[in-house]
């Protein structure tokens, strides 16, 4: 099933538009598709290593994102997890609305390709899709979110509630702001590398950087390359 977002494109949807592709932002119907978490707000816990996500992006920096474990603890888990396998690396943005939103998580870059691991239940809450906001991808069913996320550009509160918001950007936006738009774009931004606080992961070398922008046909293997050239140890295998 393809992941994608119809956001802001919906009433045009309903007013003829008939697609095949499943997508993540289907509305319809959503304010019955799921749970939602019960006293879940908007404030943000203190920054916790262990909780926060950092994404080196090929724009040109780092991105760093607070997780929310306390309102959505099976996602958080499951990017966490995801990360450390090195299961982000090289994955390109595919599909980037100007003035929506930038989603990723996808190896095949097609928008219908997730990992291996088996689809998460929806995890709702009343955290809102704000500027920054980072949030599973989902197919029609409200627990078909898998690796694919999104991050926001601009407020889209007709998500919220219908999809799992997990994280908020809390620095490095800019570079979010710098991916490509397209469906996907010309030439996509990719993450170089994702990581966990914690693991005291370095930015990415020049030679990580020169890897995924020189097209390598795999961008992930050729970061591993890289790194076992300067002698660094390779992500643990999936």
């Amino acid at each position: 099933m393809r992941l994608k977002l119809w956001g802001f494109l919906f009433a045009v949807l309903l007013a003829g538009c008939s697609s095949s592709d499943t997508a993540p932002e289907a509305l319809a119907d959503a304010a019955n598709e799921g749970p939602v978490v019960a006293g879940a707000t908007a404030a943000t816990p203190e920054a916790d290593p262990e909780n926060t996500l950092l994404l080196d992006l090929s724009t040109g920096g780092r991105v760093a994102i607070r997780l929310r474990p306390d309102v959505a603890p099976n996602h958080v888990e499951r990017i966490k997890t995801l990360a450390r396998q090195g299961f982000y690396n090289g994955i390109i943005f595919h599909r980037v609305i100007d003035g929506f939103m930038a989603q990723t998580g996808d190896p095949t870059g097609t928008g219908e390709g997730g990992s291996n691991l088996p689809d998460l239940s929806a995890e709702f809450s009343r955290l809102p899709h704000v500027r920054g906001a980072v949030s599973m991808a989902r197919a029609n069913e409200p627990d078909s979110a898998n690796s694919q996320f999104f991050i926001t550009f601009m407020p889209s509160l007709r998500l919220d509630e219908n999809y799992t918001v997990f994280g908020r950007v809390i620095s490095g936006m800019q570079f979010v702001d710098a991916i490509p738009r397209g469906e996907p774009p010309a030439r996509p931004a990719r993450i170089i590398r994702a990581s966990v606080a914690a693991d005291n992961v370095p930015p990415p070398t020049a030679a990580e950087i020169n890897a995924v922008t020189t097209g390598a046909a795999d961008p992930a293997s050729a970061i591993d390359a890289a790194l076992a050239e300067q002698g660094m140890p390779e992500d643990e295998g999936e």
